[in-house]
Formats: structure tokens, sequence, C-alpha cells
């Protein structure tokens, strides 16, 4: 009857539990604000272990730190008992703490503070409770004195040496040494044990030591305390009995473990026999967990980190020797403390809410739940009817004001405890704002956008969205609004900016904020920087074009390798790109441009490589000498990064061209040992280049000499002919071998010759020259020659044997009958006969045509004489041949001869023959000009080559207009025109011409023009002036001018040119002062003047006597310097005085009065037209 009771009040719990509404607790958030005004109970934040042990040495210090508001109090209890710190002097308690300091130094002992304490910690809303903690002094209590007999044991036998630390706490850590503080070795046949003995599996004759010494370290006073040592003495024998494996630890075939939950386990078996048995282990029913399994001593123990549930079971060790194996089976249970599944957290509630606190624990055995409320148990406090306990559960329905308190739930079993303060509190708070205000927001388009809007109160509040103050809330579609506030718009768009406000509603009231919410276009890399490789030394450009809203500043910075670029000097930036002149290695790396706006930023980044001819190569070796080879061999330098292509060899020889660098082979990039093939009698040295596509590296250095030995010539001289130089000799001549073809010392040439066909025996002779000349040779016969090089070591080979000729003299005869057919305008059929072979005295090489044009045949030209030649190679008895190239219409003169290598024979007879009349050349210039707007005047000249008797003139022209031409129009004129004046339909109308001239044969070669174009505002009349009759007026009048002013001009300086001056002259005036009778001076014999000019003259010397000459000299006309007592200059007032054309002295010879009607006559070339109008002017 009881059970059934029992089933139905679940029953009713659980639909009670299915049917009542929760509200989701209050998250407090960690606003400054907020907190200060917020009432809380206390929690505690800091507290010490459970199981407290302190040094004695030191002060002990129990830790009890909590948060609340208001702010808590604390007290402690030790052993269950109310803990009266006041009482006690040396306790003290922190302030604003419920930490404790026990200090000893007045005395005391730390021992007497053993016990359990537990800090209590309350305010106005509730108490809180920290763990027990079971406070402990650590202890290394000495080792107990006694007396160790040695311990005798047989060869072979197993052995224990006991330790028996004394107990510590913590418990200490033992190790075994020796007297010289060494520690033990340990292997598979002595080691010491989890209980700190030291195992002997069997016991060998080194092991006899007077020194086994266990040692314990006690981790708190960090010191070690030693064991008295054990002697060990071995009985030896001559033969050691095995023995079959057995357990030293753990005894017998069974035994048991227990560890708790998260613990460590350490399994143990040591087994004893002879040989030293190996152990291993197996897990019954299942594998051994490889990821938390350790073997560890050998193998002896098996250690599981972190034991769990399915750790237990049963542990079977196994040792085994060739004698026989055991087995020990260890049955593990694994038992738990207490451990959360659901620990109770606090609880914040609004007024007439509903909450929970739960409290489940599990563990082995299963733990028991016991509820507390601000310290005390929870079925002693007073009853709440808002408060319900069911098991590991407190629910809380319609809270009040005033009910805010701390629960504690207390899980425990045998093997331990849990406690966990929770408070629940309270709360009633008006809706807040947490964010800043009226903040504005800058996104970028497209993106995803959230708009925070933090807010509290209590009870919760209702958050809604409104866009610019208008329409109902916004939630769907394109937004959504999270529970925290944040508003979401999935995709930004520029319609989308505007301003927004968030309102908390609750029953308490409102509060609100707005956001700006500006919508920018992205910042992109439009131009991205390209990968690239530059040759050391020249320029590199990486491009990083930017897009970005026109109202975001945006930055441009550069990293190279992720670290800032200085750009310095040298490195140029703008807009849009990064210039690296003058590249070099340090410039290698990978470029980033990252450009930057306040909302957003984008990078993209490029790798430079910087490409630069490759080191040279070093190290070079000779090997594998050979009489006409080396292997070279040497290390490449570094490529910078452009792959070799192919080696240089050069070398240089000390013997025929010292110090200078020869090429000797190359060779492919991926070889760096090769064979060279050398010549003899040479002392080499070598150096390699190294080519990639950037250029040549600096040649390596030399590697050392290596000297070939000498041999006979390898190669036949080259270039072997016999020629005449003279018509009674033959030069034999050959190419001397080059320096490294010598093969050795003392080179001549062995040479042989003799004529052909007749059977003579070989001529022979030795020099040292290249060449050899054969006297007294009858005139071009042929010889048979060769030649041979020979040094010390013996002779080269041969050469083919090569037919010479002797020297060529002149051909003795002449062609003959040479006569002309088939005459046209520009060729002629020639005829000869030929001459006799052996009249050539030499090769033959062809029939020279001499030809000369003597005169065109058209009347009154006049033509150029000039010789012209033509080869014609011909063997047959009665040659012919054509002639062209001739100019028609004109009279030629021609004679052939025949020519050897050297020289040409007699003439042939002369013949003269015409050729006929031909189509002309092309006029010699055709302009086109325009006179008026609606005529255009064509002009030409006759052909340079008339070809024959010319007839006229044609005239073909068709308008133009772009790609349309017009009907085409003919135009004929006699010889003697040479111009036409075409009248113009239209002014912008353009024609193209086509002239040629005509013969009786027909037109000759075109002329084609093209009018100009033409403005319609203006025309340049590029017609001859000269030849207009205006204009011949215009200057024959101006010329009439000029010569009626001459003439004055004339008549005005007779008046003041004839002067008696030869008494002013000491020196005799030469013929060349002497005139004609026109109106000069004769200075020879004088002559009449007119009175008025003797007036003239006698005013002009009573003027020299008032005026003294200057005092000077002058130079006569025949060079002599003779001192003057008159100098001209008086006469000129200063200026220079001059003759004229006639000889008269131009100057101012009259006094004041003439002065003035002579005023413009000063210049010495008033003769000239020019100066005469100036004179008149």
């Amino acid at each position: 009857m009881l059970g059934q009771g029992r089933h139905t009040a679940l029953a009713l719990m659980s639909l009670l539990l299915l049917l009542w509404h929760e509200a989701t607790p209050i998250e407090v958030p960690q606003d400054p604000k907020i907190q200060q005004d917020l009432k809380q109970p206390p929690t505690i934040v800091k507290q010490s272990v459970k199981d407290y042990i302190v040094d004695p040495r030191d002060n002990i210090i129990i830790e009890c730190e909590a948060k609340g508001n208001p702010v808590p109090s604390f007290s402690w209890r030790r052993n269950g008992k109310f803990f009266n710190i006041g009482k006690d002097p040396r306790v003290t308690m922190r302030k604003r703490s419920g930490t404790l300091e026990i200090g000893f130094r007045s005395g005391g002992r730390p021992e007497d503070y053993e016990g359990e304490y537990q800090c209590f910690t309350s305010n106005d809303f509730g108490a809180a409770l920290s763990n027990k903690i079971l406070l402990r002094v650590s202890k290394a209590p000495l080792w107990p004195k006694e007396v160790l007999e040695p311990v005798v044991v047989t060869e072979g036998s197993p052995l224990v040496l006991p330790c028996n630390p004394p107990p510590g706490l913590p418990p200490p850590f033992t190790f075994w040494m020796n007297s010289a503080m060494t520690p033990i070795p340990q292997d598979k046949r002595v080691s010491m044990g989890l209980n700190g003995d030291l195992y002997f599996s069997n016991v060998v004759a080194q092991d006899a030591h007077t020194d086994y010494s266990c040692n314990a370290r006690f981790l708190f006073t960090h010191t070690i305390q030693q064991k008295n040592p054990f002697t060990l003495k071995v009985l030896t024998s001559r033969k050691v009995a095995e023995s079959t494996p057995t357990f030293l630890s753990p005894s017998g075939s069974e035994s048991s473990k227990m560890v708790l939950r998260d613990e460590q386990l350490l399994l143990e078996c040591i087994a004893a026999g002879l040989p030293t048995p190996t152990i291993k282990w197996f897990k019954k029913g299942g594998d051994l967990p490889g990821h938390k399994v350790k073997f560890e001593n050998f193998n002896k123990t098996l250690k599981i980190i972190s034991v769990s549930e399915e750790d237990a079971g049963e542990y079977v060790c196994m040792a085994n020797s060739h004698l026989g194996s055991i087995r020990h089976s260890i049955s593990v249970q694994v038992k738990a403390a207490p451990y959360w599944l659901d620990k109770p957290t606090d609880l914040v509630l609004a007024p007439d809410e509903n909450g929970r606190l739960v409290c489940r624990a599990n563990g082995n055995p299963k733990p028991t739940i016991q509820w507390l409320i601000n310290g005390q148990p929870i079925d002693s406090s007073p009853l709440n009817p808002s408060r319900q306990v069911l098991g590991d559960t407190i629910i809380f329905r319609s809270v009040q004001m005033g009910s805010s308190a701390v629960y504690q739930c207390n899980a425990s079993n045998q093997h331990g405890y849990l406690l966990a303060n929770a408070f629940v509190s309270i709360l009633d708070m008006p809706p807040r704002m947490l964010g800043p205000k009226n903040q504005l927001i800058k996104v970028i388009e497209n993106n995803r956008t959230f708009l925070d809007c933090p807010f509290f109160g209590s009870p919760l509040p209702e958050l809604r969205w409104f866009k610019n103050g208008q329409g109902s809330g916004l939630d769907g579609g394109q937004y959504r609004v999270y529970i925290n506030g944040t508003l979401e718009i999935k995709r930004a768009r520029a319609e989308d900016e505007g301003t927004y406000t968030c309102v908390a509603n609750s029953i308490l009231g409102k509060a609100e904020n707005q956001v700006r919410l500006e919508v920018k276009e992205q910042t992109r890399i439009v131009k991205f920087p390209e990968h690239q490789s530059a040759i050391r030394g020249s320029t590199a450009r990486f491009n990083c074009k930017v897009k970005s809203d026109p109202s975001l500043p945006v930055t441009v910075t550069w990293t190279k390798d992720d670290k800032f670029l200085y750009l310095g000097w040298r490195l140029r930036k703008d807009d849009e790109s990064l210039t690296i002149p003058n590249v070099n290695e340090g410039d290698e790396g990978t470029y980033t441009c990252t450009v930057k706006s306040e909302i957003d930023e984008d990078s993209a980044s490029a790798r430079l490589t910087v490409l630069d001819r490759p080191d040279p190569p070093m190290d070079l070796d000779l090997s594998d000498p050979a009489a006409r080879s080396v292997r070279l061999t040497w290390i490449p330098g570094n490529d910078h990064r452009s792959t070799i292509t192919e080696f240089l060899v050069e070398f240089e020889e000390d013997r025929w061209e010292p110090g200078r660098w020869q090429n000797l082979s190359t060779y492919p990039g991926d070889l760096n040992s090769v064979i060279l093939q050398l010549a003899p009698f040479v002392n080499y040295q070598f150096r390699v280049i190294a080519i990639n596509s950037v250029g040549q590296s600096q040649p390596s250095s030399p590697s050392p000499r290596y000297k070939t030995s000498g041999a006979a010539p390898d190669v036949i001289p080259r270039g072997l002919r016999g020629w005449g130089s003279k018509k009674d000799n033959m030069e034999i001549t050959w190419e001397p071998l080059l320096d490294l073809e010598r093969n050795g010392q003392n080179l001549h040439y062995n040479v042989w010759w003799r004529r052909k066909d007749v059977g003579e025996e070989w001529s022979n002779m030795t020099t040292e020259g290249s060449k050899h000349i054969i006297h007294n040779t009858e005139t071009y016969v042929p010889y048979e020659i060769k030649v041979q090089a020979r040094n010390e070591f013996g002779p080269g080979p041969e050469s083919n044997m090569v037919i010479g000729y002797s020297g060529e003299d002149k051909p003795t005869d002449a062609p003959t009958d040479l006569r002309v057919s088939k005459v046209d305008s520009t060729k002629a059929n020639i005829h000869w006969k030929s001459v006799d072979p052996n009249s050539v005295q030499g090769e033959f090489k062809e029939y020279r045509l001499y030809y000369c044009r003597e005169s065109s045949l058209v009347p009154g030209l006049m033509v150029s004489k000039e010789n012209k030649t033509k080869g014609f190679y011909s063997t047959t008895p009665q040659p012919s041949s054509i002639l062209s190239d001739l100019v028609p219409y004109s009279k030629y003169k021609m004679f052939i001869v025949v020519a050897n290598s050297r020289f040409e024979g007699p003439p042939s007879n002369s013949v003269e023959f015409s050729t006929k009349e031909g189509v002309p050349d092309a006029p010699r210039f055709f302009r086109i000009n325009r006179r008026s707007f609606d005529t255009i005047y064509l002009e030409w000249d006759k052909p340079l080559e008339p070809n024959g008797i010319l007839t006229g003139y044609q005239l073909k022209y068709q308008t133009v207009n772009g790609s349309r031409v017009g009907r085409q129009q003919l135009e004929t004129f006699l010889p003697n025109m040479t111009d036409f004046t075409l009248r113009l339909p239209d002014r912008s109308t353009r024609y193209k011409f086509l002239l040629s001239a005509l013969t009786q044969v027909g037109a000759g070669e075109v002329y084609a023009e093209e009018s100009p174009h033409f403005t319609n505002e203006a025309y340049i009349d590029q017609v001859d002036i000269a030849t207009q009759g205006w204009f011949i007026g215009l200057m024959c009048a101006i010329a009439l001018i000029i010569l009626i002013l001459l003439i004055v001009c004339f008549i005005k300086r007779s008046r003041g040119g004839k002067y008696p001056v030869r008494d002013k002259k000491d020196l005799p005036l030469d013929s060349v002062d002497q005139k004609d009778q026109d109106g000069s001076f004769d200075y020879q014999n004088g002559s009449s003047v007119p009175d008025r000019n003797e007036n003239e003259n006698r005013s002009l010397e009573s003027s020299d006597e008032d005026n003294k000459p200057l005092q000077g000299s002058q130079t006569s006309l025949d060079g002599n310097v003779k001192e003057s007592d008159d100098s001209l200059v008086d006469y000129g007032e200063g200026g220079d005085g001059q003759f004229n054309e006639d000889g008269s002295f131009i100057g101012q010879y009259t006094v004041k009065k003439d002065k003035d009607e002579t005023e413009g006559n000063e210049s010495s070339e008033a003769t000239s037209p020019v100066n005469a109008i100036y004179s008149l002017a």
C-alpha cells in the first residue's frame, strides 16, 4: 500500500513539472553601473584545498575570499564549533576578506592548529559556506635506529632488501644509493618496488657490496634521510643452478586492488628466477587501453593515468623464462568519490517568476544529496510556500522580493563529498541601455551587418527595433532580432542607410537608443601586383590600384615578408604602384599591398625574384691526366635563381700567347666534371665561366697548370695553291699552322712539285716559311704540288695533290669579224669569231666587250661619252650574245678583246651602230599651281631622255573624291607646249593628272600628280612672279628712279671732288693715283681747278694754318714710314678720310658753309645706288 502511494506521488510530480512554465534565468551583465546597483547574496570566489598540508616552518594561511552586495562578513568553524578568532592572538583575519593568518613568531606549535576548518560568509541576502578544510602539518620523522646484520645469500638466489621508510606527511620519495652517493644501477634483474624495497631476481657475485642504503626525500622540508646501509655477501659456487620463475611481489596467484576514479592505477609484478624472467601484462576479457597504459620499471609496473570505470577488471601478469612461466591475477575495482553531473548555479529571478536549482552528482557508491539554506539544513528552515524540494531539485514558483538566499548542495559518499553554493536573487530593475548613445555604424555594402543594442532589466524587457522612427518593429525578411537585442541585417544595401531605434519595454518602464547606419562601397584592389622576376640592376614595379568609397579615406601600405617596408631614398611609391629601381638581392621577397579604410581593408601579395649573373665556379681540380686530355672538375657557384645553362671553359698557354685567354669548349649547365681534349706541347691552365639567362659570371680562379707532351703535327697545311706572279715562275703558297697545331718545336714544311702529265720525278725542298717560288717555268703550264708539316717529333700527314699553274702572259690574238644584228631601241645581237685557245697564254676568263654611246640622234641633245664593258664567257668558235640596256635613238661604237686572269689581248675591229627610236622618259618635272579660285595652272619640262623625236604630250585627268573617281579626259599638246590652264567647275574639285611625252613609237613613262587641297578663304599664287607683266613694269620704274638719283648724287659730289693736295704731301704719289679725264685728279701733272675751288682751297689752307696738324706717322704706298706735318684727319673734323672709286678723296675738305651742302656725303660708299639714295635723304 505504501509503495503504491509513492508511485502515485511521483506520477503527480511528473505531471506538475510538465505543466509548469519556467522562466529563463536572468543573466546579469558585467556592466559596472549594473554591478554597482545590483544587490546580491555572497559568493565564495577563493578557498583553500580540502586536504591542506602546511609547512611547520611557515605561517599558516587558510584562504576564504567572497563577493556580494552589500560586502559580506566572515566567520569560521573549527572541528564543527565556532572559532573565536579574537581570543587567539596568533590568529588574524585579513581586512575585507575571510582569509586567516596564524603566526608563530611569538611562540606556539603549528600542530596545535590541526583540525577541520569551514568558512561562513554572509550579508543581508544570505550566507555561503566553504568546503571543510582538513588542516595538517607536514611531518618528516627520523629513521628508527637499528643494527643491520650482513645479508648472506647464495649466488643465483633471489633477494629483497627492505626499506621501510618512516611514515611522513606527505609520504616520502624513496631511492637507493651507495656510500659514494651514486644510484644503485637498476635493470631487468635488479629494481626497486613501489614500496621502496630493492628486489634481486637473482644474485650474482658482483652484487656483493657493503653500502646498499635506502634514502627517503621529504618534499616539504626538502630533506633526505638515509637508512643504515646493508652489507651483502654472496656465496659463490662453481656451478649455479637455474631456477623456475616465482613472484617476489605480490605473493600468491591472486590479489585485489581498489582505485578511485580519475586517480592513478599502479600494478606491480616482480619475479625471481634464473635466468631473469621477463614480464608481460594482459587483461581478461579485453585489450589493454593502449592510449592510457604505460609500462615502467623494465615492464614490471603497469601504469594507467586518470582511471575511469571501464578500466576495472582482472589484470594478469606473466613471468616467463625458458624453464617455464607463472601468472598472477590482480582484480581491480574502480570506486568514485562524488563528481558533478549538474552543478547548481546562481539563479536571478524577477518577482513572480519561476525557477529551479538542480544538484546532480554521481559516484561509487551513489552519493546522497543534502540541501542547506544559508548554511542550515533546509528541513529546519522556515516554511516557504514558493519553494519545493524534490530530491536533487528545488523548484521556485512566483518568487517574491525578500526571498533571496544562498543554497548549499552537499553530495557525499564514503570516499568524499562535494559542496556547492548557489544563490537565488530576486531582482527588479527598470530597463536600461548599456551601449553607447547615438552610435554611428559604417558598414560595407552587401555584407552581413549587426547593430548591437545591449540592454538589461528585471523582469527581462521586450526589445523592438524601428527604422527612421516609422513603421512597426523590424523582424523578419532580411532583418532578424536576437534575444540579446542585436539586429541582424542579412545583406546591407544603400537603401538600408538610416537611423535605427531600439526600444526596451517592461512593466517597470521603457528605455531606447539610436544607431545611425551608413552603407559604404567596398574597398578593394582592382589591379593586383603580380609575381615577377627582375634582373639585378633593373627596375621592378608592383601595381596596386585601389577602388573605394569616395567618402572613406584610405591608406596604402606596403610590407615585405610581413614586415613594414621602409621606402628610403631609392624606393618610390605612388597611389597605384610601388617602384623598385636598381634591384638587388636584398629586394627579393614577398611584397604585400594593404589598403585600409576605417571599416575594411584588402590586400594582395606578389613575390619578387631577383635574377643575377651566376657566381664564378670554385675549386677547380685536374685529374685523370692523359697525353691529350685531362679531367677538369669544379664546384658551381650560386646561380642566383636563374638556372645555369652552360659552362664555358677557357684556357691560357704560356708559350705562344701568354696571358691571353681563349675559348676551349662549352658544356651543359648540369655538368661539373668534363674531359678536356688538348693539343700536344702546350702548357695549359684553365678557368670556367658559368652562363645563365642573365649573362656570364666572372671567370673562376685559374686551375693548376697542365703540360702536354710533344708530338708530330696532326694537321695538313691549309690553302695550298700554285700560281704565277710572273710569266716564267710559279709561287707555291699555303697557310702556316696555328700555334696550337705545331705540336712541338722546330716546325718546317716539306714541299713537292712536278710537271703534270710529262712523267717528271718529284722535286722537293724544305722551308720554314709558307711560300716557295719555282723560277724559269714555261708560260701557264700545270704542276702537281703537295706539302707536309714536320717538327722535332716527326713528319705530319701529307696533303692531297693540288694542281697549280705557272704565270700567264698577254694573249697574242684578237677576236675577229665583230658585227651586230637585230638592233632595236635598247638591245642588239653581237657576233665575233673566237681566238685560238693557245694564244690566250693563261686561264681563259672571258671575251670583254668595250662600248660607248657616241651621241644622240636627237638634234641638239648633248650626251656624256661613258665607256662601258660587258663580259661574255664562251668557248664556241663563233660566239654570239645580246647587248642590252642601250639608250634608244643613239649612236654607239664598240670593240672586243679576249682576257685571261691577268691580261687582255689586242682589240678586234671596231663597229658602229645606231639604236632605234623608243618611248621617252617621264617629263623632267610636273607642277600644279592655282592661279585663282576657279583655275589650275599646270607646268612641265621636256624629258631628260626623249629617246626619239618628240611629237607632243598627252595629259589624262579625272576628278577624285575619296575612293570615287570621275570619267577620264584627254588633252594633247604640241612638243613646244609645256603648260596648260584648267578651269574648275567647282572650287573644291580635285583632279588626278597623268602626263606623258610622245614619240612616233608611242607614249613614254607617266608622271602622275594629284592637285593639292586649296582652302576657300584664300589661295596662294605659286606662279613665278618674275614672268608677270605688272612685276616687270614695276621693276623698270624702280630702276629708272634709282638711275636718276645716282645722276643727281654724282653731280652734287663733283662740286668738291678736285683739290691740289700735292703741296700738302711730302710723299710723291705712285701711278695708282693717275686717273683718266673723267674729272678726277691727275696726280702726276696737276690740273686746273675752277676759281671757286681755288678760293675753297685757300680757305682750307688758312684753316690749316690756324689749326696745327696732328703729329704722327703714316705708311706710304711703298711701305715706308714717314713723319707727316699734315693729317687728313684735320680736314674731316675727326673723321677718317677715304678714297672713292675714281681716286677722289672723300672727306670734309670744305669750310663750314660747304659742309652744310654736303652733309650726307661722308660715306666712302656713296657711289653705290643704295648709298646714293641715303645721301639724298
